[in-house]
């Protein structure tokens, strides 16, 4: 068999692999929201009343999710955050196939995300006093989706250009903000604590399966067709 053809076919058995392990627990966690499954849903219901109680109770607290709220925003992320390291990626480092990788991961992530929940089609908490305003169906929280994707990517997009003390940073910054994501959704009463894990398992899930399928690819050229390893 063509050698070039070989390692095509080990990195996509990698990237389905990686997919299918995320794919087992973010499927069984949609069944058991759409079949309401008592306990998840007494949870769910348990936690977001009281994170919202919290957050009415204090209004500085409350001034601070609101604020997160909105500079958490999906679209916010790509273009402030996901977009310019790819372009950065791209133009000041040349990597040009690495950069297409990120975009394009961030874009599947943002549709796969609206398809799940046009699946699942949970509705929002209902509060009495709500916080704010929530449109849209909860499952899973595109916010936590999102920010666990661009965070991921880029993330993965700079680790070979930084050295070992900046990637844990990265790591540990990249961790908090996404956790910190995550509890701002309950305590803004937008989605269930399931509704924000689900999207973590997505986010970082579909991530990590696009970079093993990704990892040691690179076009063929006219000159070396045969040529492995991704820039």
């Amino acid at each position: 068999m063509d050698p070039t053809a070989v390692f095509a076919w080990r990195r996509l058995t990698r990237a389905v692999v990686y997919a299918v392990v995320v794919a087992i627990p973010l499927a069984m966690l949609a069944f058991l929201v759409r079949t309401k499954y008592d306990p998840l849903v007494t949870l769910d219901q348990d936690l977001i009343f009281a994170a919202t109680d919290y957050t009415r109770g204090h209004p500085r607290f409350r001034s601070f999710v609101e604020t997160w709220e909105a500079i958490s925003q999906p679209w916010v992320m790509f273009l402030f955050l996901g977009l310019p390291v790819s372009l950065y990626v791209w133009f000041g480092k040349h990597l040009r196939t690495r950069a297409w990788w990120a975009l394009a991961t961030m874009a599947a992530g943002w549709g796969i995300a609206g398809v799940l929940k046009l699946l699942v089609r949970r509705a929002r908490p209902e509060i009495d006093d709500p916080i704010a305003q929530h449109a849209g169906f909860s499952f899973p929280s595109g916010h936590a989706t999102n920010n666990a994707i661009v965070v991921t990517v880029v993330v993965l997009l700079i680790w070979p250009l930084v050295g070992t003390g900046v990637r844990r940073l990265l790591v540990g910054l990249g961790a908090v903000w996404v956790i910190v994501t995550c509890a701002d959704r309950l305590y803004a009463g937008a989605h269930f604590l399931s509704d924000v894990t689900a999207g973590v398992l997505l986010g970082c899930g579909l991530t990590a399966a696009s970079y093993a399928g990704y990892l040691g690819w690179r076009p063929p050229t006219p000159t070396d067709s045969t040529t492995k390893g991704s820039d």
